[in-house]
């Protein structure tokens, strides 16, 4: 019974998880939108850097 519940418990962290990380993403895409538009290749380094450690995490998830 126990496993169960802490099964059911991580699942629940997962798919909270993974609805921040679709967050986190969204607002880094547009940061680097932004990024693009001013042509500012520092930020928009940074935001690909950050979407790449998303993508990881969203894989390693299986959420992708």
């Amino acid at each position: 019974m126990k496993q169960l519940i802490n099964s059911t418990r991580k699942k629940n962290g997962e798919v909270q998880r993974t609805a921040v990380l679709r967050l986190e993403m969204d607002y880094e895409l547009a940061t680097l939108f932004n990024a693009m538009t001013d042509s500012d290749k520092s930020k928009m380094k940074e935001c690909k850097q950050k979407l790449e450690r998303i993508r990881q995490e969203l894989l390693r998830l299986k959420a992708l």
